[in-house]
């Protein structure tokens, strides 16, 4: 099943979810997004920018540094997992891949969501999609 394919099937599965995105960090490139709506290209690359930014900030590279350092630890390891952010409508759900640590998805749903089940079947959304790369 293709990546589009997924992301059309966790769009169906996350409560309220009304888009969700993949995002490859390294490249800062969105590798596939499925929405109920249409949106211009340039709010849908924003999103790539956001992500990187929540998660490769110079302040979250510093932080998670700072934390390499005190518990001495060497390599790329990130701290940053999962992000959430409560908007005035919306609840947008950041979680990193953990096949693919540079690959983000985003599932943006409705504020009125219950967040334990948004959260739940986001999780359970991550492993499928990143096998479909």
């Amino acid at each position: 099943m293709t990546l589009n394919a997924k992301l059309a099937e966790a769009v169906a599965s996350v409560p309220e979810c009304l888009a969700a995105g993949y995002v490859d960090m390294s490249t800062g490139m969105l590798l596939g997004v499925k929405t109920v709506d249409s949106h211009p290209q340039e709010i849908l690359d924003m999103v790539s920018a956001a992500t990187a930014d929540l998660f490769q900030g110079s302040t979250v590279v510093d932080i998670e540094d700072h934390f390499k350092k005190a518990r001495g630890q060497k390599g790329d390891a990130h701290f940053f997992q999962e992000i959430i952010v409560f908007s005035d409508n919306l609840l947008h759900v950041f979680l990193r891949t953990k096949k693919y640590p540079e690959h983000v998805i985003v599932f943006v749903s409705r504020k009125s969501a219950n967040i334990g089940m948004v959260l739940t079947k986001a999780r359970l959304a991550v492993g499928p999609l990143a096998d479909s790369i």
